[in-house]
């Protein structure tokens, strides 16, 4: 979910809440203890130069339970980091502390926004050796004729 599609949603809402993957919902005394911008600039496994950008939000729970963040408090703090950080529109990651900090893609789902699992991948499987997913096919499915027929002269 792309930081615009995040306003958007905000100007629209009374109250807002995150759903873990799990179907849990954080706590809605969260606080968002940051807005920013990260940039990744890396080497992948296959020499190539990459960098990636994307908006932070962190969520943390704090014993302040009377706290609740109202949407039109995070818009003015995403509008302020824009300006400061001169953050484009990008993609969010979301920050949860769990057992250790968790990162997560961001969507909504109509109520909720929902924190997505996000996975490892290899950006350069052509240079690893590492074969693309094949795809699989039932032989059933392939055709509906026989490929000879005792009439067909193919044998």
């Amino acid at each position: 979910m792309k930081l615009s599609q995040v306003k958007l949603v905000l100007k629209e809402l009374e109250t807002i809440g995150f759903q873990l993957p799990n179907g849990e919902l954080v706590p809605n005394h969260f606080h968002v203890t940051e807005v920013g911008k990260i940039t990744k600039h890396f080497i992948d496994c296959g020499g190539t130069e990459r960098i990636e950008e994307v908006v932070n939000f962190q969520l943390w729970n704090a014993n302040d339970y009377d706290h609740r963040l109202h949407p039109e408090k995070l818009l003015n703090i995403i509008e302020l980091s824009e300006k400061v950080l001169k953050i484009k529109d990008l993609e969010i990651e979301v920050e949860y502390q769990s057992d250790t900090i968790g990162k997560f893609g961001l969507d909504f789902n109509g109520q909720f926004f929902l924190l997505i699992c996000k996975q490892t991948d290899c950006l350069a499987k052509e240079k690893c050796g590492i074969p693309a997913e094949k795809t699989k096919v039932e032989l059933s499915t392939l055709t509906n004729e026989p490929c000879c027929s005792p009439d067909g002269n193919c044998c």
